[in-house]
């Protein structure tokens, strides 16, 4: 049986962006969880999966791989550019060993990285672009200047920022209108709600959560760090490490058990709790594989209850988790 098509969500107030109420991440089928983990036919099955669910929203980024996962999913979508909304983004450098460049906002840059990914994506136009982290030492005056260059050219159709401050994404959208702000948002990294998600309900752009489910983590299905693969990127990460995973891992039983309790995937339980945070939050959880894509578009249609969300608020409180979300030295890139 066809399961009925996902609710939509709209992407802020006025960019005229609707998308499935849940996207879809692609990082993981080029890079981040361990080469052993990639299949480029199965992500492509996977992705076009996702398109007759009506998971629409289909994020990417140049630094994924670097450069293989745009190529991905230009595969994946050919012939089928009418029933996606690709977002790409740059701004991230890495080499072509994956080494971390630098962080980049300069406006030839951008034009540069636009280019580029037009053609590995195969389009003639990015439906929304993002600059993936503020660079430090470029105004976003400038950077976003450049990027609203691309849409007068017709190159892409709107912008967004990752991860950047309140501040910022105010005088962000006082140059061009900014569409989207993606920010991690979970039951484990709930900082967006001090600054971040009033600014940008107060000036009606849409909110897309990116690592929905903590890397994996709220899923329930990593019970010891030697579960990740020795070359997956979370191994770096200090809630995988040490006492925190340990830590961590009595915070994710207590909503597995919870998530048991009402029949349902831990994976989906948190999904429907971001869900759940407004409808101008989508939710873009990573999938490598068609039976997580399923579970997690299904999340969509889970309504959780008041009493629901008050057990979650006392099993899962805010800043439950330890350790911070990126080893220090990539801290310093975050709400920037």
């Amino acid at each position: 049986m066809t399961p009925s098509p996902l609710p939509t969500r709209a992407l802020g107030s006025y960019s005229g962006i609707e998308v499935g109420a849940i996207g879809l991440g692609c990082m993981g089928m080029s890079w981040g969880y361990g080469a052993a983990e990639r299949d480029e036919e199965r992500s492509i099955a996977v992705i076009r999966r996702a398109l007759e669910l009506g998971v629409t929203l289909i994020d990417t980024s140049d630094m994924y791989g670097p450069f293989k996962n745009e190529q991905l999913v230009g595969r994946a979508i050919r012939g089928r550019r009418d029933q996606v909304v690709i977002a790409t983004k740059f701004g991230i450098m890495r080499g072509d060993d994956s080494s971390f460049r630098g962080i980049n906002g300069r406006p030839e840059y951008v034009r540069a990285c636009c280019e580029a990914s037009l053609r590995r994506l195969g389009v003639d136009a990015i439906d929304l672009y993002y600059q993936h982290r503020v660079d430090p030492d470029v105004p976003i005056e400038d950077t976003v200047g450049a990027m609203a260059e691309l849409v007068k050219a017709g190159k892409v159709r709107y912008l967004g920022l990752s991860e950047a401050s309140a501040a910022t994404i105010r005088r962000a959208h006082a140059v061009h209108p900014i569409s989207a702000l993606q920010t991690e948002y979970s039951l484990w990294t709930r900082d967006p709600e001090d600054e971040i998600l009033p600014a940008v309900r107060a000036l009606g752009i849409g909110f897309v959560a990116y690592s929905p489910l903590g890397r994996g983590f709220l899923t329930g299905q990593i019970k010891r760090f030697d579960d990740l693969a020795p070359d997956d990127y979370r191994r770096n990460s200090p809630r995988f490490q040490g006492e925190n995973f340990t830590l961590n891992l009595r915070l994710v039983d207590r909503i597995r058990h919870l998530a048991a309790e009402k029949a349902l995937p831990a994976a989906q339980l948190a999904i429907a709790w971001v869900m759940a945070q407004g409808e101008d939050i989508v939710a873009i959880p990573g999938a490598k594989r068609r039976q997580h894509l399923e579970e997690n578009a299904a999340a969509a249609r889970i309504r959780l209850s008041q009493a629901d969300l008050a057990s979650l608020a006392a099993i899962a409180p805010k800043d439950s988790a330890i350790g911070t979300r990126y080893p220090q030295a990539n801290m310093r890139y975050l709400n920037g």
